[in-house]
């Protein structure tokens, strides 16, 4: 295995904005060196103008690195989970790639496919960890898939850049990443739910124990819950933000009601992985813009009757930042997950 390297900028193609993060590795820990935020005006359609917005975001994030990780968000892309007899990633690939229609139930032509192998073996009789699996016993395995031509065009945009492109990850998978780094001892002992609330979509991740047990993607996101509450009487994003600061209580009410879907679906989540698992969900994790709002993490907790907090990525990290930029990585963390994880997976060189 190549020697990972040493120092790691992470990206996080949203479609609503972009976000990047300068990590250096520092023995068994990394610094965060810098971070970045660029808004999109439109979401990128062409070559020309990824390659800009990419451009003016590594400009303003400042600094170079041994290698680019990117994470995306893309409403055409998917993940899933299934169950093969276990055999070489490699194979699984070409499977997939070959006979996605009975693997997946879809046709997986114009899709770059990748996987990997999510469950451990299970413990012999004896209970002691490390056991073999019996002959054509079922793996469950990871497969992620996006668009061919996006894949494409963010590796000619690289190229246009020069940019040393070493790494290509779906976001929800890079935001299960910068959870296993940032807080090691919750996901490795215990079951956890993490909801990653976007500008268009959001999507709701489950894991046990290091295991990811359960990732789905839901059509609703920071512009549709701005949109209702406008519709409700609010005149626009700002005063949205405001009345949920001073928590107005119609305002809350609406809230409550424009996120009853994602409750829905964060709850049955949970109910499933209780189910299935036999492991009980003590709180749940949220990122992304609308995790900065304390009404909102207040609703959602009592809608679920469980914790609700937000969480911080660079949690074990060392900040080689200026004093302004700690300042502003307070509110800016929630949003700077994917981009963290994607950097930090490639510096620990898994």
């Amino acid at each position: 295995m190549a020697k990972p390297p040493s120092s790691a900028i992470g990206v996080d193609l949203g479609r609503h904005s972009m976000k990047a993060v300068l990590l250096q590795r520092k023995g068994s820990k990394l610094a965060l060196n810098r971070f970045a935020t660029r808004e999109l005006s439109a979401e990128i359609q062409t070559l020309d103008l990824l390659a800009a917005n990419l451009k003016a975001l590594l400009q303003e994030l400042g600094g170079s690195a041994k290698a680019c990780a990117i994470a995306v968000s893309s409403g055409e892309s998917f993940i899933r989970i299934v169950e093969q007899p276990e055999m070489p990633r490699e194979t699984l690939r070409d499977a997939l790639r070959f006979n996605s229609q009975a693997l997946l139930n879809m046709d997986g032509r114009d899709f770059v496919l990748d996987c990997d192998r999510i469950s451990a073996p299970r413990p012999p009789a004896g209970g002691i960890a490390g056991g073999s699996l019996a002959a054509g016993e079922a793996v469950r395995y990871l497969v992620g898939g996006l668009p061919r031509t996006q894949v494409q065009m963010i590796h000619e945009a690289g190229a246009k850049m020069k940019l040393p492109i070493a790494s290509l990850q779906l976001s929800p998978v890079a935001v299960f990443n910068a959870f296993e780094y940032s807080h090691e001892e919750t996901f490795n002992t215990q079951g956890f739910v993490l909801v990653d609330i976007g500008h268009r979509s959001s999507e709701v991740i489950v894991g046990a124990k290091r295991e990811l047990i359960l990732a789905r993607s839901l059509d609703y996101g920071g512009n549709q819950f701005v949109d209702e509450l406008i519709c409700h009487g609010a005149s626009g994003p700002e005063e949205v933000a405001q009345a949920l600061a001073e928590e107005e209580v119609l305002t809350i009410e609406n809230a409550r009601l424009s996120l009853t879907e994602l409750v829905r679906s964060i709850s049955s989540s949970i109910g499933f992985v209780e189910a299935r698992h036999d492991e009980a969900i003590p709180r749940v994790f949220v990122s992304g813009g609308m995790a900065k709002s304390p009404a909102i993490l207040r609703i959602l907790s009592e809608e679920l009757q469980l914790p609700c907090e937000t969480w911080n990525p660079f949690a074990g990290c060392e900040l080689a930042l200026p004093a302004a930029k700690k300042d502003a990585l307070g509110t800016e963390a929630p949003g700077l997950c994917a981009a963290f994880g994607a950097a930090a997976e490639i510096l620990k060189g898994s």
